[in-house]
């Protein structure tokens, strides 16, 4: 096996809920790597997150489509396959992401002001975007990267 490198860190922006009721992005990072081998593969860099209930969700958005406000329909992992996307949270952040990208959607309970609760999310370009969500049957947390 060649030198695995240094410890990983893979960012990700995380959609929450703050203690003002107002949905916010902050940019986070998976760090908790562990050098592990599976079977008799060489060692690869794990951040293995807590056992659960998931449910996996492949949707695909159409070119021009924009989903107003809304909050996420359970805390999930966003996982961009092909095409691009933004995600507006109501403290006016917007954020792009294209393939390979990804984010946590964690922005449930949010109070709704000035006709805004949760965020806005819409494609970007002439072609679809198509994402993978892993939902996770957790309550939502109000503390941004937790999952680090």
């Amino acid at each position: 096996m060649s030198d695995p490198g240094p410890k990983p860190s893979v960012p990700f922006w995380h959609l929450h809920v703050g203690e003002d009721g107002v949905s916010h992005q902050t940019q986070c990072a998976l760090t908790d790597y562990e050098l592990k081998g599976v079977g008799p593969a060489d060692p690869q860099w794990n951040d293995k997150m807590a056992r659960g209930e998931a449910t996996v969700v492949f949707t695909v958005q159409p070119v021009g489509w924009v989903g107003d406000w809304h909050e996420n329909p359970a805390p999930q992992w966003i996982i961009v396959l092909s095409g691009r996307w933004w995600i507006e949270s109501m403290d006016g952040t917007r954020i792009e992401q294209g393939p390979g990208e990804f984010s946590f959607g964690e922005d449930q309970g949010c109070t709704e002001t000035d006709g805004k609760k949760g965020h806005k999310s819409g494609t970007i370009g002439d072609e679809p975007c198509c994402l993978m969500t892993v939902q996770l049957h957790v309550d939502p947390k109000r503390e941004p990267c937790h999952l680090t």
